[in-house]
């Protein structure tokens, strides 16, 4: 099943569609719009083999959303770092204004780096500052359980639970149309430190009891973001169905912008400018071990400026690309409310990946 997650990479690297075009964080995008991928998860959890992955910080986000959090204090506690970038970089403003930290700070530079890295450890050790500074706005958590909108006939506001809705809809009927969770909030994504990537997801069950789930997800960080999405929603997918009193078929992951992060700075420019002799080249490779040859003439060529080993993924995913997948793990999650589980509660069997491949997120 992993091969799948391969072949979309070599796709959006190669395909004559794709696009090397300026990013929203600082760096150029290698990117690809719209794709498909289709998991059994009666063969396995679609956990990535072919690099390590941080298991335990995508279960602990799962459990933040499923339970309807926003604050990042239960992700900085247990040493999850997904959410810091996104949150430190939303209230910077605030921050700077009550002296927090200094005017100036150049996005990615070591000071940058070292007042976020401050900012996490504030977030863990100051209740009172995590709970003025720590919130990351009304993103996943806030829409799946509290989906707030006015109700003109009460005069009030209303808020959905979306999650339980969908569980208890599935329960009344399985085979149903209209089993959807929506992130996409118009009148809140202003207010989010980052707009829902993965913006909707549906589900619905075939008379056997056999549940299946799709995700639409508008834009996806291939290397970093993308096989945290592929296994958070393989495991969401199994607790809706234990809690519906289903069995978990399939996860089925649509794309809409998928795309590498090319680096930063004069870096990704020579990406930019080299956009085509790095498809013709990572079209040619016939074996696998042939990718690290196209690495290789990449870091030969294009500039070295520190931030290589950071926010230039596409050599991160041709190392990756290089790697043979292994055996499926299996994931058991435990039978109890889905707002209830914990970190105790998410088992993985089986998993014998590949040494990690390290790179930071663009914010």
């Amino acid at each position: 099943m992993a091969q799948q997650y391969l072949d979309h990479a070599k796709k959006i690297l190669t395909s004559s569609r794709s696009n090397f075009k300026g990013g929203s964080k600082g760096s150029g995008i290698i990117s690809l719009f719209g794709h498909q991928n289709e998991y059994d998860l009666r063969e396995g959890y679609p956990l990535l083999t072919t690099k390590k992955m941080a298991t335990k910080s995508m279960f602990h986000e799962t459990i933040w959303f499923l339970r309807g959090d926003t604050n990042i204090k239960y992700l900085e506690d247990h040493n999850c770092t997904i959410w810091r970038p996104d949150a430190f970089q939303d209230n910077l403003p605030g921050m700077i204004k009550e002296g927090i930290f200094p005017e100036g700070l150049v996005k990615y530079s070591p000071d940058w780096d070292k007042a976020m890295k401050d900012y996490g450890q504030r977030i863990k050790e100051d209740a009172d500052f995590a709970h003025r500074w720590g919130d990351a706005g009304p993103i996943y958590g806030k829409q799946w359980r509290k989906w707030e909108y006015y109700d003109h006939d009460k005069k009030m506001f209303v808020e959905i639970d979306q999650l339980r809705n969908m569980i208890e809809g599935l329960k009344k009927k399985p085979t149903g149309k209209k089993h959807i969770v929506d992130s996409w909030n118009p009148g809140d994504t202003p207010r989010m430190s980052l707009p829902p990537c993965h913006v909707l997801y549906q589900a619905t069950a075939n008379e056997e009891g056999e549940l299946e789930l799709q995700l639409y997800q508008r834009s996806c960080d291939q290397f970093l973001g993308v096989p945290f999405n592929l296994a958070s929603y393989a495991a969401l997918t199994q607790i809706i169905a234990q809690e519906a009193g289903m069995v978990p078929k399939t996860f089925i992951h649509t794309f809409g912008d998928s795309h590498f992060y090319a680096s930063i700075g004069k870096r990704t420019q020579w990406h930019k400018e080299n956009f085509k002799e790095l498809q013709k080249r990572v079209r040619a490779v016939s074996q696998r071990e042939e990718y690290l040859e196209v690495v290789e003439w990449i870091n030969k060529n294009a500039p070295n400026d520190g931030n290589e080993e950071k926010y230039d993924h596409v050599t991160a995913v041709l190392e990756q690309m290089s790697r043979e997948h292994k055996k499926m793990p299996r994931l058991k999650v435990a039978k109890k409310p889905f707002d209830q589980l914990t970190i105790d509660d998410f088992v993985v069997e089986n998993y014998d990946p590949h040494t990690a491949i390290r790179r930071s997120m663009a914010v």
